[in-house]
C-alpha cells in the first residue's frame, strides 16, 4: 500500500529499518546524500537508476517529481536532496550535526544550498536585497554542457560569477561553516566533480577564476566521505558526453576526446 503522508511518500518497498538510496552515478544531488550517509556512518544499499529508463521502484517512490535521489528508510520514501540531508541529519547520530546550531547560520546554509540548485531572481541575505538573475549554478552548468542553447559563453560568465559569490562567502574559512565540514559543504562539493566537464566545454580554467574555492575543493577531497563517493572528473566527462549524444547535443568537442 502506498500513499503521501506528511509530504513524505510512503511505499511498501523496504524492511522496517532498511536504508536504500536510488540515484545516478553522476547526479550532484544524489552524491550529496551519499556523502551525508557516509559522514553519519549509516549503512545503506544503493540502486543505480537509468535516468533514460526509470525503474518502477523510482516512479512509485517519487510519483511527484519522478527523479533521483530518493532515500527509502523503513518503507518510507524521502525525496529531494536537501530535504534528505536534513532527514539524515535528524534521524542518525546527532553529533556532529550537519546543520549549524545557530538559527541564523542554519537559515543561511539552507539559502545558499538552495541557491546552488534552484531558480531564484530576488532574495534577501545579510540584510541586503540580492538580484541574481533567473539562472543559478546548476542551470548555468547545464547550459554549458548542452549545446541546445547558443549561449555557452554567457552561461560560463554567469557560472563564474556565481562561484565567485560563493568564494566571497567562504572567505578565509576552512569550510563554509568555519572549522567544521557541514551541510553547505556537502550541498556544494558535489558540483566539483563536474568542473572538468564545464571547463572543457566552456574553454576556461576555474583555478584562474576562483583559486580559494578550488583550495576548498581540495580540502574537502581529503575527507574520506567525499573522496570515497565522488566519481573522477574524467569519468564524469565521459558520462556527460554519453548523455549529450543521447539527447542529440553533439558537436566537435566530443570528437576531440
Amino acid at each position: 500500500m502506498a500513499g503521501l503522508v506528511g509530504g513524505v511518500f510512503t511505499a511498501a518497498v523496504a524492511g522496517d529499518e532498511e536504508v536504500l538510496l536510488l540515484s545516478w552515478r553522476a547526479s550532484v544531488f544524489g552524491l550529496r546524500v551519499r556523502i551525508a550517509l557516509e559522514e553519519k556512518g549509516v549503512r545503506y544499499a544503493y540502486k543505480e537508476e537509468d535516468v533514460f529508463n526509470k525503474s518502477d521502484l523510482l516512479l512509485q517512490s517519487n510519483p511527484i517529481h519522478r527523479k533521483v535521489p530518493v532515500l527509502i528508510h523503513g518503507g518510507r520514501s524521502v525525496c529531494e536532496s536537501l530535504v534528505i540531508l536534513e532527514y539524515v541529519d535528524q534521524v542518525w547520530d546527532p553529533s556532529p550535526s550537519l546543520l549549524p546550531a545557530d538559527p541564523y547560520h542554519r537559515a543561511s546554509a539552507r539559502f545558499w544550498a538552495d541557491f546552488a540548485g534552484n531558480k531564484r531572481s530576488l532574495s534577501v541575505i545579510h540584510g541586503k536585497v540580492c538580484i541574481y538573475g533567473k539562472l543559478q549554478i546548476y542551470e548555468c552548468e547545464r547550459r554549458i554542457r548542452h549545446n541546445k542553447y547558443k549561449d555557452r559563453e554567457a552561461a560560463k560568465e554567469e557560472l563564474i560569477g556565481h562561484l565567485k559569490l560563493l568564494e566571497e562567502l567562504l572567505g578565509d574559512k576552512v569550510y563554509f561553516a568555519g572549522d567544521s565540514f557541514g551541510f553547505l559543504d556537502i550541498a556544494l562539493i558535489t558540483f566539483s566533480c563536474w568542473f572538468y566537464t564545464f571547463e572543457t566545454f566552456g574553454s576556461f580554467v576555474l583555478e584562474n577564476e576562483c583559486p580559494r574555492l578550488l583550495a576548498w575543493v581540495r580540502r574537502c577531497m581529503e575527507r574520506e566521505s567525499v573522496a570515497k563517493v565522488l566519481p573522477s572528473p574524467q569519468e564524469v566527462f565521459k558520462i556527460a558526453c554519453m548523455v549529450r549524444k543521447k539527447l542529440g547535443f553533439v558537436d566537435e568537442k566530443e570528437h576531440a576526446f
